[in-house]
């Protein structure tokens, strides 16, 4: 059955409980216009503090049952929607991932998915706040987590997946996740330019950065949905970073649906399931792959 989907591009500023407010004022205007699986920005409840290595910004985390997430709970369930909330999760003392909480459209809370590619670069350090997701092969255990590896979700108007922001570089991320049977792929990102390279490299890194998500698509005949952040984040001793915006959505084709600039925007799309066993049965990418001789993609190189 054909469902609605949303995502909200919009900024964020130290005020917590603003980002939060606004969310789910544009939350309740995307349901008006007929969503019901809405997803937002990566960190979506705080300006991206990653910029640099300050040990008191993990007192921005909670957890999983914190205030953010029941708030959004409580908005679910009013609305009968189902929420993609990307958050900065306290696991525990010492231990932060970077999540998203999937929230089903009577308010349940039915799982994280903890990003599992966890980068390092300027002004993008994320290795210093957030542990990577765990492997579904690791710490197998009475003790272990449920929310490990890739995973999807059975909510009341589809099965989702989501993935987070470098996650959306890797076409095995993507595979996997629409193996387990996603009919979207959910990426929220925040990702940016460094002002001294926008000039030389800007129209480039926004079209890599499209046209790898919409391969995800075309690859495994599923629709993808990524939102970004917009606006300049100061960082005392740098130049910050201008996140870029350009969310968008796209069909099984990889034909974007629609699509944002830089401007605070929601996008809506409407998906038929119908489309992606059409898409499948055209191009039966999953049928023919060759997964008896796969092993080797297991190892971290190859030596000739």
């Amino acid at each position: 059955m054909p469902f609605t989907i949303a995502v909200i591009q919009d900024h964020a500023v130290p005020d917590l409980g603003a980002n939060v407010t606004r969310a789910e004022q544009m939350i309740r205007k995307a349901v008006a216009q007929g969503a019901q699986i809405v997803c937002l920005k990566e960190l979506f409840n705080a300006p991206y503090f990653c910029k640099k290595q300050k040990i008191e910004r993990f007192d921005l985390a909670e957890s999983a049952t914190g205030k953010t997430v029941t708030t959004m709970q409580s908005l679910a369930e009013e609305l009968a929607i189902v929420i993609v909330v990307p958050i900065f999760e306290r696991q525990a003392a010492g231990l932060y991932r970077n999540s998203a909480a999937v929230i089903d459209a009577d308010g349940t809370l039915l799982g994280l998915y903890r990003k599992m590619h966890i980068p390092d670069d300027p002004l993008f350090n994320e290795k210093y706040y957030f542990a990577p997701g765990d492997s579904e092969l690791e710490n197998k255990s009475q003790y272990s987590n449920e929310a490990k590896g890739f995973k999807v979700w059975k909510t009341r108007y589809a099965t989702i997946g989501v993935l987070i922001c470098w996650d959306q570089w890797y076409p095995e991320a993507a595979r996997i996740t629409s193996l387990l049977g996603a009919q979207v792929l959910f990426y929220p990102t925040a990702i940016g330019w460094h002002p001294s390279e926008k000039d030389e490299w800007g129209v480039e890194q926004v079209e890599a950065w499209r046209t790898i998500q919409r391969s995800h698509a075309i690859a495994n005949g599923v629709y993808v949905a990524s939102v970004n952040r917009i606006g300049h984040e100061d960082e005392p001793g740098t130049d910050g970073i201008t996140f870029f915006g350009n969310s968008f959505i796209c069909d099984p084709f990889g034909r974007c649906m629609a699509e944002s600039g830089e401007n605070e925007e929601i996008l809506l799309a409407r998906c038929d399931p119908a489309l992606i066993e059409r898409v499948r049965r055209d191009w039966p990418f999953l049928r023919d792959r060759r997964v008896d001789s796969y092993e080797p993609i297991l190892g971290r190189y190859l030596d000739k």
